[in-house]
């Protein structure tokens, strides 16, 4: 039976750890999308490449040829090509000293630059047709060239300039964090030409393609290249830069065992990153299923049959951001199904509360204080909810609130002004993502463009029309709104709090979602935003809802800040067992 060697120890032996190290990334605004980074495998992943190029993933063999042999037969054969005019001599190099090298490299390797250990076919312009290899034809994963584009010699771009054969690596030096790192796996035909972005290098003989490859990917490299490039929208190095930089040389032999075991690992990882997906995959279809149940219940006793079985596992469900984020979202659409606090049949009930609006509404009118608003369809039968809690109601949203969109003075540039008595011109970024409340305004605009604005007040709410799709924020300021916003003014019955629950719930986003227009980009259309219908509770009951909706956000704020604590501690945890294992 072969020994189990000390790396694939390593991995076998912490694999909850490598598995369960995990990041979202996601982006803010209603419709984002989120991606989980399996942090701990990617570690793991730079683990083995890092280990394989300070000769630490396999063993040396005393029998193999030292490098500083095939470094010989390098310089040999890298005289006989100058005198043949097949490569041009290369300008001399500083001397490797002890200081420089990241590390100490074993017995029988031998520290060189990226110069000495390949070289380049040089330049041509397309002169026939040719396979035009970019960086958009890298497979980046896999380290392939991956359907490279045939062109006309007249459809050459400026970039078509870098010979490269089988055999040849080429790296990127444009956002080289990015890893647009291949070898030229086969003969192309036409003849391939790469673009001027990549490095290329054809290694001598007795130097290996695919350790050439893994190290331009290792940890040690990358560290090299983001000490020395340059610029920060586009970071980048030159071709000098590259060519400077170190590269341990292993014998030759171990170059091949090198690659091979390194492949080997690598398809570990691979069916551990597999595993996990699937198992991430199977867990958020399970926090799916059952939260749905608990929106979809008929009745109290379906709700009741539903907690049940989350209740019973409620440690082994929320256990990642994603699940605690659908339970917040849960929470909302039973807030305002009327599913989260039990119905007082002591309330004032909601038709009452309906009266009240449209008397106010109508007063106003006459005072000339408000315009009278468009009708609205009346409601069919059809889009009345299975469900309707005792002592609520149903209304269109715009008989509860009067719904206008904002508008823009153009050019605004000619009405912004640096004045005291300048009016806030509200913008998007005047909001703060994670918060409910817009306070103050980068910019103001004079009076003379209110004529082309509208104006709103504290307490109104604004609506995104776009951007953030949907998000609601309640403004404590006076100001002015552009057409990228609506203006929401709600009825003084109702309790602007609740609404907020009401407008940040899947259910309006469903309905707004229904709503929107606009072929490229959607926006809300104010006029099917007031269609929209809403079931609304008794104003007690409103009440009820927002104590016991922020008593369940700030235990969900909890839930999340443990697993928050324990992801940070998986990730140190993973980030010491490398440094530990290099060390």
């Amino acid at each position: 039976m072969n020994a189990v060697s000390p790396v694939e120890s390593l991995v076998t032996d912490h694999l909850d750890l490598w598995t369960a190290a995990l990041k979202r990334k996601s982006t803010a605004g209603r419709g984002s999308s989120s991606k989980v980074e399996l942090y701990g495998i990617k570690k793991l992943r730079e683990l083995i490449l890092e280990l394989a190029v300070r000769g630490l993933l396999v063993s040396q063999d005393p029998d193999d040829e030292p490098a500083s042999e095939l470094l010989k037969k390098i310089a040999a054969e890298k005289t006989k090509l100058i005198k043949a005019g097949k490569i041009k001599k290369d300008k001399p190099l500083p001397a490797i000293s002890d200081e420089v090298v990241p590390f100490v490299a074993p017995h029988g390797w031998k520290w060189a630059r990226i110069a000495e250990i390949g070289y380049d076919f040089g330049q041509k312009t397309p002169d026939a047709d040719f396979t035009y290899i970019d960086v958009g034809a890298i497979d980046n994963r896999l380290g392939l060239i991956d359907c490279p584009a045939t062109l006309l010699a007249e459809d050459a771009p400026s970039r078509a300039r870098k010979l490269v054969s089988r055999g040849t690596v080429i790296y990127s030096t444009v956002r080289p964090y990015l890893l647009n790192v291949a070898i030229v796996q086969k003969d192309f035909d036409p003849e391939p030409i790469a673009s001027t972005a990549f490095a290329v290098v054809h290694p001598f003989e007795g130097v290996v393609s695919g350790y050439v490859y893994r190290y331009l990917r290792s940890p040690s490299f990358v560290a090299y290249v983001e000490s020395v490039q340059a610029g920060i929208a586009y970071p980048a190095i030159n071709d000098r830069q590259f060519f400077s930089g170190l590269i341990p040389l292993p014998p030759t032999a171990e170059q091949h065992r090198i690659v091979a075991k390194v492949d080997e690992l690598m398809v570990l990882c691979d069916q551990l990153e597999q595993q996990t997906d699937a198992s991430l995959g199977a867990h958020q279809t399970l926090v799916e299923t059952l939260l749905s149940a608990l929106t979809s219940a008929a009745d109290h006793a379906q709700f009741t049959s539903a907690w049940l079985r989350i209740a019973g596992h409620f440690n082994m469900l929320f256990t990642t951001e994603e699940s605690i984020a659908q339970l917040k979202q849960t929470i909302l659409q039973l807030a305002v199904m009327g599913k989260l606090v039990a119905q007082d049949p002591n309330d004032e009930p909601a038709s009452e509360l309906l009266k009240k609006i449209a008397a106010e509404k109508t007063k106003l009118v006459k005072e000339g204080k408000i315009k009278k608003e468009k009708s609205l369809p009346p409601i069919n039968r059809e889009e009345l909810p299975h469900y309707i809690p005792e002592g609520w109601a149903y209304e269109r949203f715009g008989r509860l609130a009067i719904i206008e969109r904002g508008g823009s003075p153009r050019p605004i540039q000619s009405f912004l002004t640096d004045q005291p008595d300048g009016l806030n011109w509200i913008k998007i970024g005047d909001t703060d993502i994670g918060g409910k409340y817009i306070t103050t305004t980068k910019e103001k605009i004079t009076k003379e463009g209110l004529a082309k604005t509208r104006m709103v007040y504290p307490g109104d709410f604004l609506l995104t029309n776009s951007m953030s799709f949907g998000r609601p924020y309640i403004t404590k300021i006076e100001g002015c709104i552009h057409d990228g916003w609506l203006r929401i003014s709600p009825a003084e019955q109702v309790d602007k709090n609740y609404l907020y629950l009401l407008l940040s719930s899947p259910y309006i986003v469903k309905s707004f979602t229904e709503s929107a227009a606009g072929a490229v980009v959607q926006n809300l259309n104010s006029d099917k935003v007031r269609e929209v219908l809403i079931l609304l509770p008794p104003l007690a009951e409103q009440h009820r809802i927002v104590v016991k909706v922020d008593e369940l956000m700030a235990l969900c704020d909890q839930l999340k800040s443990r697993f928050s604590d324990a992801q940070t501690t998986q990730f140190h945890l993973a980030d010491a067992l490398v440094e530990q294992a290099i060390g």
